[in-house]
């Protein structure tokens, strides 16, 4: 591979097939103003993990691409990988950069569910991560009148037995009676730690940042737009026993909910190791000229707002970026809004 893994290295666009309508907004953000929301409703950056779907299992998607190239992020950090990701990281963590990064705009509201923890990962699907997230919303639509929206956590006194009754009938607003209900504003971070049961309601356009796994058990055999779920993307191979040993059935009041889970920003960090060791989330306004380290470290770019130059490179909104171990320090300018994550802690 002839790449320079001492400059910040230009990802091509990557999409992800889903059960949920969504995506327009960032189609926008893309420049595509005409677009129409669809079953493309997320955009994998800095991915090397491919989704997985029902039916589409011959198909590669989700999985990040050296732009210009046939070359994944997964090949080069596989070929380098204490160049890309740092010595440290790859003695504790191997050829993974240990964290996945998502847009994620939905027009209708994602069906309930819930991703292992580590453990239960590691118990259920031998798998080294679970799905610990973080949603940080960017922006917002009210869809039919309803304002944007997340469920997560369940209230006091929600047993396995009850939760299981309620999956074997299908009472949907049961469910969702299950959960906290809680309205969102740009701006607004939760943490989704694994175990925790969730839905991204209808209008939320989010940024998200997880474990570098696409395990999620869904407890909705029909999304809100019809579409019927499979077996396998209930249950994921568990069977429709087993996947209810994901959840957690720790009940809280709904303050209490937030108090754990809603994060309060730091300046410009959205997340940090005091919040999870899974992950970490800035945001830079940048107005001029910023030089920028790779900290010794591996790290991720995307462009949400604006235009200027990467490291002299010209870029826009809907820009993304590797940022390798050994990058040497570079240039951001112009005016924009940019996100920086990093994995997990060392």
């Amino acid at each position: 591979m002839n790449i320079d893994l001492k400059r910040p290295i230009r990802l091509a666009r990557a999409g992800a097939w889903r059960t949920y309508l969504g995506g327009k907004l960032i189609e926008q953000l893309h420049g595509n103003m005409d677009a129409e929301d669809t079953n493309f409703p997320e955009e994998w950056i800095m991915s090397t993990v491919t989704a997985r779907n029902s039916g589409r299992e011959h198909i590669i998607e989700g999985i990040s691409f050296i732009d210009g190239t046939d070359i994944t992020l997964k090949q080069l950090i596989e070929e380098y990988t204490e160049e890309c990701l740092g010595k440290a990281h790859a003695e504790k963590y191997g050829a993974t950069p240990g964290v996945l990064v998502k847009l994620l705009d939905a027009a209708e509201r994602l069906t309930i569910q819930v991703h292992p923890t580590r453990s239960q990962a590691k118990k259920l699907f031998g798998s080294e991560f679970g799905k610990t997230e973080c949603w940080h919303i960017v922006a917002g639509r009210e869809i039919n009148g309803e304002k944007p929206c997340i469920y997560f956590g369940f209230k006091e006194g929600i047993t396995r037995e009850m939760w299981k009754d309620i999956f074997d009938r299908q009472d949907i607003p049961a469910m969702l009676d299950c959960l906290h209900r809680f309205e969102v504003q740009p701006g607004d971070t939760f943490l989704i730690e694994g175990g925790i049961p969730h839905a991204i309601g209808a209008g939320c356009f989010l940024v998200e940042i997880q474990e570098p796994t696409d395990y999620t058990i869904r407890t909705e055999r029909t999304t809100p737009s019809g579409r019927e779920v499979s077996d396998f993307m209930c249950h994921q191979g568990l069977g429709f026993d087993k996947m209810f040993d994901c959840f957690d059935y720790t009940g809280y009041s709904k303050d209490e909910t937030a108090k754990r889970w809603r994060i309060r920003p730091n300046d410009d960090t959205l997340i940090d190791y005091d919040n999870t060791e899974m992950f970490r989330l800035y945001e830079m306004n940048i107005s001029g000229e910023k030089t920028v380290s790779s900290e010794n470290t591996f790290s991720g770019i995307y462009i949400l707002e604006g235009e200027g130059t990467i490291d002299g490179q010209n870029v826009k909104k809907g820009t993304q970026f590797f940022i390798p171990s050994i990058c040497r320090d570079f240039e951001i300018s112009g005016n924009m809004r940019v996100i920086r994550y990093f994995g997990p802690k060392v």
